[in-house]
């Protein structure tokens, strides 16, 4: 077995250390103005006007076992819903606000038909829950919630009780986790210390603007979960170490380590685009190389990555999300075995320039990603006496090369053009 030890989780993280790709959706309100999530807070628009999106929320084109379908063939392994926003609005039928999609036009439960859907096609399921409400009236105004700008916001935050709002979350998450089934991740957002940010806010800013674990009551929520769904993995955003880290829109460049020296089970979450809720008119969508050496030296360094899908208002993904999910489709059909069930290569390879390496946890098969490829020949050091058998993975052809026991090194003859597909991979059966 691999000789990276990772830290020990409460939550069964074994099965997300093996499946490695996650699909994120991140739908709300936000998607009928269409330019970002953060819509709320950008622009500065109170309750009451944001009141028009809630009232014209109709996604009559949505249908979950599409979206399932498209994540399952994609190679996702599990998927994360925004069951609420910063904006506060629900995907589920809650029993404690009326700012739920089941008031909308819509009517439905969505999260009902989302859990259905994926577990039906096999996809561990996952709930992100916003910490932040821009809309609960218990709510303290921070730096970030929408109201902070204007002349009343001091105003309407007297009296407002944390107390009571985190007693409100402790009781929506205990709908999700009692009514839904078996829920395999918990992903909360976004616990932080807002600093010298809250300066000019101190004087009447709730906390100075902080909202950490003792506001959130973390340690409180925290043992709810684990009393109702023991194996369930937790994030880090509750403001205390669970059971991953959740670095966001930025790659690793090395496998984070606890103040124990411990190697971290984490997980990368990205964008396709620079916007997680529908952004009609954002143009910077990453390109299907990018998606792919994203998702492989994400791996290479022992982690997970989740890519998000923001569905637009009528609830389907537009071409470019399945232009993208194609791009992971295509590949993952012929590579995924270095992938799954793979993590960071033993110290004894050394990755050739322009190649990342994984490798499986039973040390048997080692891969080269050549995210550059190399003209006709490509050298790898430690590596003689230890192949078997060597191939592309995706066609399962013979690569030959030949070894120098003084050196210690492999040489592989490739052909001069590359195969057809994104960063290609030679596969090493090792002895």
């Amino acid at each position: 077995m691999s000789s990276y030890k990772t830290v020990k989780t409460t939550g069964n993280t074994e099965w997300f250390t093996h499946d490695r790709f996650g699909m994120f959706i991140h739908f709300g309100l936000y998607a009928l103005p269409a330019r970002h999530e953060w819509i709320m807070n950008h622009e500065s628009i109170t309750a009451e006007k944001y009141q028009k999106y809630f009232d014209n929320f109709n996604p009559d084109l949505f249908d979950a076992r599409e979206w399932a379908r498209a994540a399952k063939k994609a190679g996702m392994k599990y998927v994360i819903l925004t069951t609420k926003h910063h904006e506060g609005f629900c995907l589920f039928d809650t029993k404690y606000t009326d700012f739920k999609i089941t008031n909308t036009r819509f009517g439905r439960d969505l999260v009902r038909e989302y859990v259905d859907a994926f577990r039906a096609e096999g996809i561990k399921i996952g709930f992100y829950y916003s910490l932040l409400d821009w809309h609960h009236p218990e709510y303290p105004i921070d730096v970030c919630h929408p109201h902070s700008n204007y002349e009343w916001a001091a105003e309407k935050d007297k009296g407002r009780d944390m107390k009571k709002y985190a007693e409100y979350m402790r009781n929506q998450v205990t709908e999700l986790l009692t009514n839904y089934g078996k829920i395999d991740i918990i992903w909360f957002d976004f616990c932080i210390t807002w600093g010298k940010e809250s300066e000019r806010y101190k004087d009447w800013m709730q906390f100075g603007g902080n909202k950490g674990p003792d506001e959130w009551e973390s340690e409180k929520m925290i043992e709810l979960i684990r009393g109702l769904q023991p194996e369930i993995m937790i994030n880090n955003r509750l403001g205390i170490p669970q059971d991953v880290w959740t670095p966001e829109q930025r790659r690793p460049t090395e496998w984070r380590k606890n103040e124990d020296g411990e190697l971290l089970v984490w997980e990368a979450c990205h964008t396709f685009s620079g916007s997680w809720g529908y952004h009609r008119d954002e143009a910077t969508w990453k390109s299907d190389k990018m998606l792919i050496d994203l998702l492989v030296s994400t791996v290479a360094f022992g982690g997970n990555l989740i890519m998000n899908v923001g569905p637009c208002s009528r609830g389907y993904f537009d071409y470019r999300a399945v232009n993208a999910l194609n791009t992971y489709a295509d590949w993952m059909r012929v590579n995924s075995r270095s992938i799954y069930g793979c993590t960071m290569a033993e110290p004894e390879f050394k990755a050739p320039d322009g190649t990342v390496l994984t490798q499986s946890v039973d040390e048997k098969r080692l891969y080269i990603h050549m995210q550059t490829y190399p003209f006709a020949s490509l050298e790898v050091e430690n590596l003689a006496g230890k192949i078997d058998y060597v191939q592309f993975l995706s066609d399962g052809s013979e690569i030959k090369y030949k070894e120098n026991a003084e050196k210690g090194t492999v040489t592989f003859t490739l052909p001069p053009v590359a195969p057809v597909g994104i960063s290609p991979v030679i596969e090493i059966i090792l002895k």
